[in-house]
């Protein structure tokens, strides 16, 4: 199956990147941009491999068709899910006063929108996520009965667990809710991962490792979680949302963290229309007006840079008094240097209006401690997260206060231990034997993405020594 990379999109016309392909996966190798639906550009500039491009009339066969209207928080979800998944798309966005049609040219109703039309030849009428997966046939089964290793939570912590346990020969399986990368892979650009001196886009490093981990033979099933656990003759039963088991000796929990919400009035009422949580990669192209940004670290710092390359103005809200202990010195020069960046320190996101969709947004300044207001359609919030452990219930894993799983030396620190066994803890290893935590999802962990790289690999060195207590 091909698995096309990346793609951009325009208000008026469709923007995509595309790579070439070989018989088995994609490589990593950018070469062209298509526009107005011009396939003749990539094809005359690629200078090499020529013989590997697929024909342009099978390249366009390629692209995921998504038709919706302008702020649809649906249509929203999708393009954002698409994008993180690295697909190949085209946002065709329907005019407000025009009836919508088909590509049949029938007349569709609102409730039958946003609608995606596969390469196929498929027409999904608003789609779930696991119905557009089952449909690009990106769902499966288990397809073991028992499992060396399963792994929970697709993002860097997850993705590399899965390359390191598959690599060492354990029968690894990985599941992951909604989209394989994780927070980072709505990042639109990670320029101090080691090695990519231009950097890498998040969902081009998640791609990259899930090639990497299905090469070793990681099993790996996207929009399904685990809602449920239990024991059964030694072995962790991760119970799905569709009701499927999952057996396995080991289990490694990296379900990372989700965007905080701000508990704003109308907060709900705007959210995925004109409110986004998160960097909001899919959406740059969209927006060119004024579009405000708030947080302080750097996903904040590189999505404003990202949106600056189409909005007429970006401006970010800081909570604090400064960005030198949050951001990345190379980031706040660009920032400074940027002509349509603004940056508001001392500031607070304290109100969101609109008729139907965001239209005005109101912040506070510490400084003189007035409410200033703006007129704006879109808002990224890109503030931190909360531990993803709701799923758990009470008093299995051992928690910190702030719903971190605890692990290794931590258990005994935090409120007295509920470890049973004589031998101690490892380090990643919760309170239940057999059962890790890596990447944010854990206790005192340093939000980066190298760092739950290296804990995910970290967790399947522990891993193999647990599995060789039961021996």
């Amino acid at each position: 199956m091909y698995w096309p990379s990346f793609c951009i999109y325009s208000r008026k016309e469709s923007a995509v990147f595309v790579c070439w392909f070989d018989s088995v996966r994609i490589s990593s190798r950018w070469i062209g941009q298509i526009t107005s639906h011009d396939y003749s550009g990539v094809i005359s500039g690629l200078n090499s491999n020529r013989s590997l491009l697929p024909r342009e009339e099978s390249l366009k066969e390629l692209i995921v068709k998504l038709m919706g209207k302008a702020n649809s928080a649906e249509a929203y979800q999708l393009r954002d899910f698409l994008q993180r998944s690295g697909c190949l798309f085209e946002w065709i966005e329907m005019g407000s006063n025009q009836p919508a049609r088909d590509p049949l040219g029938r007349e569709l109703s609102n409730d039958q929108l946003p609608v995606c039309i596969l390469p196929q030849g498929t027409v999904l009428h608003r789609p779930t996520f696991q119905e557009l997966a089952r449909a690009l046939d990106w769902f499966a089964s288990p397809k073991l009965p028992e499992y060396d290793l399963a792994i929970y939570g697709a993002g860097p912590a997850g993705l590399s667990a899965a390359v390191y346990g598959a690599s060492e020969g354990l029968r690894t399986i990985l599941i992951e809710r909604l989209a394989i990368g994780g927070q980072a892979a709505s990042t639109s650009r990670i320029e101090n991962y080691l090695g990519f001196i231009d950097g890498i886009s998040g969902w081009e490093l998640a791609r990259r490792a899930r090639l990497q981990a299905e090469r070793f033979g990681a099993e790996i099933i996207i929009t399904e979680e685990c809602v449920a656990g239990a024991v059964q003759d030694r072995l962790a039963v991760g119970i799905l949302a569709s009701g499927e088991r999952v057996l396995s000796k080991a289990v490694i929990c990296a379900t990372g963290v989700e965007y905080r919400r701000l508990d704003l009035p109308n907060e709900r009422v705007f959210v995925n229309k004109g409110l986004y949580y998160g960097a909001g990669a899919s959406e740059a192209a969209l927006h060119t007006g004024h579009i405000f940004v708030v947080g302080g670290g750097n996903s904040a710092g590189q999505a404003v840079l990202h949106f600056a390359q189409h909005a007429k103005q970006v401006t970010l809200l800081v909570r604090g008094a400064s960005l030198k202990n949050t951001l990345s010195e190379y980031l706040l020069e660009r920032l400074q240097k940027s002509s349509n960046v603004q940056i508001l320190t001392g500031c607070e996101l304290v109100g969101l209006e609109g008729d139907g969709k965001l239209e005005e947004i109101s912040y506070r300044t510490s400084s003189d401690n007035q409410t200033y207001k703006a007129v704006t359609n879109a808002v990224f919030l890109c503030i931190g997260g909360s531990p993803r452990t709701d799923w758990v219930p009470p008093g299995v894993l051992q928690l910190d206060a702030g719903g971190y799983i605890l692990t290794g030396p931590d258990l005994s620190k935090e409120g007295g231990s509920r470890w049973k066994l004589e031998r101690p803890p490892f380090f990643l290893e919760t309170n239940l034997s057999g059962v890790f935590a890596a990447g944010d999802v854990r206790h005192n962990s340093i939000k980066r993405c190298a760092t739950a790289v290296g804990e995910g690999a970290m967790a399947v060195s522990m891993v193999h020594q647990y599995l060789a207590t039961r021996s």
